[in-house]
């Protein structure tokens, strides 16, 4: 998956750095690492209303922890929760520690919606797994709204 992703970045000339290192499934691993760039790095969350109608894969600075009641406020939906790993595997064919919003490439109906806490706009790159979580790659947010929107999922900045 790495690489259609990575040829897909290339195809729509986004530009990003990859970095290739050891499997991580947390940001205290990711951390443990001492990357560069590594206060770039984003949290994701993957999350659904309490109807399964809405999907929503969220991604926040990696410090800031998401009000799931206040969030359900600013995206107008139901009640949402953590959607479950058989969901996250059916809509994003991502395993739990690889979530990233690159992983709406595999979303070919795009039911999925991808967040971005506002603040990240303020970032020149963030960092994502490229649907594998052995590399991070780093791409500026209007690079990932941009990809996001050529493939057809919608996309929001919010407050978190």
């Amino acid at each position: 998956m790495r690489q259609e992703t990575l040829r897909l970045l290339d195809d729509q000339q986004i530009a990003y750095i990859l970095v290739e290192h050891p499997a991580v499934y947390t940001i205290e691993e990711m951390e443990q690492l001492e990357l560069a760039n590594l206060d770039q790095v984003v949290k994701n969350i993957f999350v659904r209303d309490d109807k399964k109608k809405r999907f929503f894969l969220v991604s926040v600075v990696k410090d800031k922890r998401v009000n799931l009641k206040e969030l359900r406020t600013k995206l107008d939906s139901r009640p949402l929760s953590f959607a479950s790993e058989a969901s996250l595997h059916e809509l994003l064919k991502l395993d739990k520690g690889a979530v990233t919003p690159l992983g709406i490439l595999n979303d070919k109906a795009c039911k999925v919606e991808v967040v971005l806490d506002s603040e990240l706009q303020t970032f020149d790159k963030v960092g994502i797994h490229p649907n594998d979580n052995t590399a991070t790659v780093w791409l500026s947010p209007s690079g990932l709204e941009q990809l996001v929107l050529n493939h057809g999922n919608k996309f929001t900045y919010v407050e978190i």
